[in-house]
């Protein structure tokens, strides 16, 4: 590892934690400017590719569904690590399956499934673009099936 300081190629490790999202963070120290930094690592596991509805392929994008959650999460209590959590368990979801490619409708639906546990606000949001609900009539009855669910 590179020291950001000074370039140089050594260093030692001086302490080493697990973080919450399955990475590992290590408190580094130079050889030889002695200045102190910390690193994060996380396993490459692979993810397969995602036929869009399009029938286009893509590469799973960690960022991007991070980005979409955050968005159906904009002011609403729902934490960070929550987000990262959620994120984290369709990322390692996608990985038990074993497939080279996958239909992007399951990434969504783990997502929406995800999302309904957590805030019921946001999974309407998600809904809303996801399964294109494109008239109030349908966001209605969606909003009525959920009110349904939480009172049984």
């Amino acid at each position: 590892m590179n020291c950001p300081f000074c370039q140089y190629p050594d260093s030692r490790v001086i302490d080493t934690t697990k973080d919450s999202h399955g990475g590992i963070r290590r408190r580094r120290e130079c050889a030889s400017c002695h200045q102190r930094f910390s690193t994060m690592e996380r396993a490459i596991l692979a993810t397969p590719m995602l036929i869009k509805r399009d029938g286009t392929r893509e590469e799973f994008s960690r960022d991007k569904l991070l980005q979409g959650l955050r968005i159906a999460c904009a002011k609403r209590p729902v934490s960070a690590t929550a987000l990262e959590q959620l994120a984290s368990a369709i990322e390692a979801e996608l990985q038990k399956k074993g497939r080279s490619e996958i239909n992007s409708r399951v990434v969504g639906d783990l997502a929406i499934k995800g999302l309904k546990e957590l805030d019921h606000i946001a999974y309407v949001r998600y809904a809303i673009v996801y399964l294109r609900m494109d008239d109030l009539h349908t966001v209605r009855n969606e909003i009525d099936h959920l009110l349904s669910e939480e009172t049984k």
